[in-house]
């Protein structure tokens, strides 16, 4: 559909290109001069159809560089909450010189896929510094168990959080207390007092954050990652982020 979107507008734009290189206006012209010069369009387009796919591939080109652009400029503006809002959990290397930033849903399936991907990437590459922001987005399963995992990091620790995450981020059983209960427990971690620890004003305002975070840095979908100024929206298997990293580190 976004294809069709834009030949319709590259047929539009080349008969308006093409008045003004032939120095006319089309305004002037009578009803049967504009028919006779649209069917010349025509009859060019179709005999040369391939230039319609080079004129796309162009504009679709012209405008992801207008988005990274936008992109590095909206990473740089908000660069402190990205990188360092002294909430979000922070592994691999915590002294690495490259950040990578991800948002993540308990409910995804590319986040499920994604884990393994950025698991096996911090553990080739031992110099990369990873942050993870609690975004829910898929119903309450998922707030709940964003919830819990931020509850847990509160009252036992980064370790605890990790290995929560790591348990739910696999899980595609449904998300109940009971089942976090049992999480819990299977891990040795206090259940009753990470469940009361759920609602409180700091948890509830650190998702508000990342949804704000979210939404000015035109996220809408998980997983997204943040590479140093670069934006990845989408699930990226680990051998195309380290071709990117490499690219980062080699400026």
């Amino acid at each position: 559909m976004v294809r069709l979107l834009k030949i319709g507008t590259f047929c539009a734009a080349f008969s308006v290109a093409a008045t003004v290189s032939f120095g006319f206006d089309m305004g002037e012209m009578t009803t049967g001069e504009r028919q006779a010069f649209r069917g010349e369009i025509r009859e060019y387009l179709l005999e040369n159809p391939e230039i319609i796919m080079e004129a796309i591939g162009v504009l679709e080109a012209r405008e992801a560089a207008q988005q990274a652009d936008a992109d590095k400029r909206l990473l740089s503006q908000l660069h402190d909450e990205i990188f360092e809002d002294g909430r979000s959990w922070v592994g691999g290397n915590p002294e690495g010189d490259i950040t990578l930033v991800e948002f993540m849903d308990y409910r995804c399936s590319y986040c499920r896929r994604a884990f393994h991907e950025v698991e096996q990437l911090l553990a080739d590459d031992t110099n990369i510094r990873f942050v993870l922001k609690e975004f829910p987005i898929l119903g309450e399963q998922s707030v709940l168990a964003a919830r819990f995992a931020i509850a847990t990091r509160n009252v036992a620790g980064d370790d605890a959080y990790k290995a929560v995450h790591d348990a739910l981020i696999v899980q595609r059983a449904n998300v109940t207390p009971e089942s976090l209960s049992r999480l819990a427990d299977d891990l040795s971690l206090d259940g009753a007092q990470i469940m009361a620890a759920m609602d409180a004003p700091e948890i509830v305002e650190e998702l508000r954050a990342n949804r704000e975070l979210a939404q000015q840095l035109q996220i809408n979908g998980t997983p997204s990652f943040i590479i140093e100024d670069e934006m990845l929206r989408g699930y990226l298997p680990a051998a195309q982020m380290q071709d990117l990293i490499a690219d980062i580190r080699a400026r």
